[in-house]
């Protein structure tokens, strides 16, 4: 569906090249939550801007559904862009239009009669739960209200790829929460393809299917959800983890935190799905004549299935140890890593 290729914006400041997106290649699906994630100055903002030309490519191509977006000329530009609905983290409304007049505005430049953009209008005040908002005004609607008309305006010509920019950074998270249910109810509704660019894992947690990290302008790790909160390959990727499951990482910490001194083993499991509901705690303790302390856990949902990430000391005879740890590799889709030995 989006296929970018050796993607690249160089600004000049002063004289200077300041490169903000350096050789990018992504290819998303039809129909996906792509998520792309990274902090302030990571490029995020300018690559999503690039994908519809609100900023022109230095170099490397864009194709939207077969169409090469950075080779088309100003008056094709403005016909494709209807395929591409766009939201912003500070709703970017039009002051003096009630909520209807907003959505509908994208309708009068694409030169739709009066009477299909009323009827088309009420279609998506009802999508996004507004019906009764249509003669407001923008500035008599709350943050959560605003983002839900700036979706509306988005939609208005049946775009088939939808970029959030940041858009739910300026909303408290119950808020934010609805706005995304909002977003996957949209893309399991209307098929709608979706980038989606924050600074929140929570975010991409929540709803997305893939995920891009951006550093310095490069994509430093990219995957699926559950694939990047398994294993998390670099130090900013970490950190983003980190801020929906704690710092279950610091072995130095971990190790500090151990009230049984008498040694044994130090191990990470790691749960997926319908694994997290297994009492294996319980069950290797009846099983082997070792104990089990819990020293850190937590369990959290992807779009698709839940992960728990647990941070257990095994305590007793070595060989009873190894055989628990054997069984839990051997017997179950658990994953398990021994962090420390501390005999």
């Amino acid at each position: 569906m989006i296929d970018i290729k050796n993607l690249r914006k160089t600004f000049q400041t002063n004289g200077r090249d300041i490169p903000a997106v350096k050789d990018l290649n992504v290819s998303i699906p039809e129909g996906e939550i792509f998520g792309v994630i990274g902090y302030s100055g990571a490029g995020k903002s300018t690559f999503v801007r690039l994908l519809n030309r609100l900023e022109e490519p230095t170099s490397g191509t864009v194709t939207i559904d077969n169409k090469e977006i950075t080779s088309l000329s100003s008056n094709e530009l403005r016909v494709q862009r209807q395929g591409i609905g766009m939201i912003f983290q500070h709703f970017n409304l039009l002051w003096s239009r009630t909520v209807k007049q907003n959505i509908q505005f994208p309708l009068e430049i694409a030169g739709m009669s009066k009477g299909k953009r009323e009827e088309r209008a009420k279609e998506l005040l009802h999508l996004v739960g507004l019906s009764d908002k249509e003669n407001t005004y923008p500035a008599q609607l709350s943050g959560g209200q605003k983002q839900r008309v700036g979706i509306a305006r988005a939609l208005a010509n049946n775009p088939k790829v939808l970029l959030c920019d940041e858009a739910t950074s300026a909303l408290d998270p119950e808020t934010t929460n609805a706005i995304l249910d909002l977003l996957v109810d949209i893309n399991e509704k209307l098929g709608l393809t979706i980038i989606l660019i924050t600074h929140e894992m929570h975010v991409i947690r929540k709803i997305c299917h893939q995920v891009a990290v951006m550093e310095q302008g490069k994509i430093v790790e990219q995957g699926k959800v559950l694939d990047i909160f398994l294993h998390p390959q670099k130090t900013i990727t970490k950190r983003f983890v980190e801020q929906v499951m704690g710092q279950l990482h610091d072995t130095e910490t971990i190790m500090q935190n151990i009230a049984d001194a008498s040694g044994g083993k130090v191990a990470r499991l790691h749960f997926i799905g319908q694994t997290t509901n297994k009492a294996l705690i319980s069950a290797i303790s009846k099983k082997f004549p070792v104990s089990v302390n819990i020293l850190q856990g937590n369990i959290t949902q992807t779009q698709h299935e839940a992960y728990g990430s647990l941070i257990v000391q095994f305590v007793g005879d070595s060989i009873a140890i190894d055989d628990a740890i054997g069984y839990v590799k051997e017997t179950t889709s658990i994953e398990l890593e021994v962090m420390e030995n501390v005999y």
